[in-house]
């Protein structure tokens, strides 16, 4: 058992940034459901517990409340935001209805001195999000920080080790809140750093060969940081008993085949190409859902590893799954289902192959950490992300032959320029995306009546959340030129300028 900081997810869009930067901070971190018993936490022996965010106000009927035993562990607790309103709710205090509400940016005054704000100066720029506020304490807390709107911005229990922060201090907009967190980890909780890539790497070693026992395993290759990482790490650990098979699905990238085929035969891994093109897309002949395709590819993806499997005797499927893959599919309790990531909920519910996941506790920017040392080239780790299904979410509707066609080319194009301009390492993930419409266009005074196509290019570390790039116009009127007089069948291109959250990074 890996002992760390636990997270009470009440359902708060920055949950995993929570997880996040405990884990930054060098301390284990993990996710549960609030309603997880407080006897069962006990069993996990945690360093500290936080209360996340919500959306749900406390005097609500059916609000979500933790098991009020949490508090009497003796294991140091933070509620943030809606935590802290859960704590004060459930020890007698008051919380009520804003008749201010606070977003965003708030000044936040130190009223009295707390190991909490060691080193820490009187006054600090924080970030709020909430609509209810506490109006009263309960007896035994007292206030140790206000802010304008906020007369209970940061408080404690007089004697037990209970805080509770009516900010967000895992968001970069409140510059000393990873400071504030590495106050409570460290200086209340007492925890060690213990979560560093040397010591995870022996970790993950040992329990690949603890799960695997001798039998053969078949590796999902995608050719991305993900499935390489995994791939590399269980051959270190298994040797020969590993086998990786790339499906081509027919829903590839440009040239991907090509480029992960010279890719791998470099690191001498064992690896070979399986072509089931045809079959993907007869499946998904008809079928406009995103979620039906997610759970489609998936189902299919099993089929022929399970066949692949069956011909060399592996018992065992290797895939890339991260922690993000399984929150967003609800792989965590409590977490609401974004979409279906097609090697976590789009997985059939009976297999032949027992799953082997060793990145599946792990962030996306710990996964490339990890394949550093690891030794993969930096031309795989420092790759754009590539999603499981491929094109077919980044075709909004049906997936065609002949749509797959027009956004290879369109996508090739955008990706070879952002690389030509040296800006391909400035963004964490860029693509194009064909839409299910068309527009009407002039071209040599002849009226067109083409599809469009959408850029998409964003600011990320580990993809939960996500900005958009502000990449230079001329770079994308370069672009679009480029896209409109070469791709025939397009005559206008567009740029997504959302975030992550609301927006998801791809459409589908």
């Amino acid at each position: 058992m890996r002992r760390g900081v636990l997270v009470l997810n009440f359902g708060s869009q920055y949950v995993q940034l929570i997880a996040r930067r405990i884990r930054e901070l060098g301390v284990y971190s993990e996710i549960i459901p609030y309603w997880t018993s407080a006897e069962e936490i006990k069993t996990k022996e945690p360093y500290g517990i936080i209360l996340s965010g919500g959306p749900a106000s406390v005097y609500q009927e059916g609000a979500p409340l933790p098991d009020a035993g949490i508090y009497r562990l003796g294991v140091p607790l933070l509620g943030i935001c809606y935590g802290l309103q859960v704590m004060v709710h459930q020890w007698g205090g008051k919380v009520e209805r804003a008749t201010r509400q606070e977003y965003g940016r708030a000044r936040l005054t130190i009223i009295k001195r707390d190991i909490l704000f060691e080193g820490l100066p009187e006054e600090m720029d924080v970030w709020m999000s909430h609509a209810d506020k506490v109006s009263s304490l309960p007896e035994d807390f007292e206030v140790l920080a206000i802010s304008e709107n906020s007369p209970y911005a940061v408080v404690r229990h007089r004697e037990l080790p209970l805080y509770g922060l009516q900010f967000h201090p895992e968001v970069s907009h409140t510059p000393y809140g990873k400071d504030l967190l590495a106050r409570f980890l460290f200086g209340i909780c007492k925890a060690p750093a213990h979560w560093q890539m040397g010591d995870i790497l022996k970790e993950k070693i040992e329990e690949i060969r603890s799960q695997v026992k001798g039998r053969k395993v078949i590796s999902a290759l995608s050719g991305g940081v993900d499935s390489t990482v995994a791939a590399v790490l269980t051959h270190r650990a298994v040797g020969d008993l590993l086998e990786c098979v790339f499906v081509d699905h027919g829903l590839l990238r440009k040239g991907e085949l090509e480029q992960v085929t010279e890719a791998f035969r470099k690191m001498n891994l064992p690896f070979r190409v399986v072509s089931a093109g045809k079959l993907f897309l007869e499946r998904l002949r008809g079928v406009e859902d995103p979620e039906e395709k997610r759970r489609i590819i998936g189902h299919t993806f099993i089929e022929v590893f399970e066949k692949e499997a069956e011909k060399i005797g592996a018992q065992l499927l290797l895939q890339g799954t991260l922690y993000p893959d399984v929150v967003e599919s609800a792989g965590i309790a409590g977490s609401q289902v974004i979409k279906s990531h097609h090697n976590v909920g789009g997985l059939p519910e009976k297999m032949n192959l027992e799953l082997l996941e060793p990145l599946r506790d792990m962030f996306k920017d710990e996964v490339r950490q990890l394949g550093k040392l690891l030794g993969i080239p930096d031309e795989i780790l420092n790759r754009h992300p590539f999603p499981g299904p491929g094109l077919a979410i980044r075709i909004l509707g049906e997936v065609k032959e002949e749509d797959l066609e027009l956004l290879r080319e369109a996508d090739y194009i955008f990706v070879e320029e952002l690389k030509r301009w040296g800006l391909y390492h400035r963004v964490w993930q860029a693509f194009a995306v064909l839409l299910p419409v068309k527009s009407v266009g002039v071209m040599g005074d002849q009226r067109t009546y083409e599809r469009v196509i959408a850029l998409r290019a964003v600011d990320s570390v580990d993809g939960m959340t996500a900005d958009w790039s502000r990449l230079p116009y001329d770079f994308l009127d370069h672009v679009m030129r480029r896209i409109i007089n070469e791709v025939k069948g397009i005559n206008r291109v567009v740029y997504d300028i959302s975030s992550k959250p609301p927006a998801t990074i791809e459409w589908e």
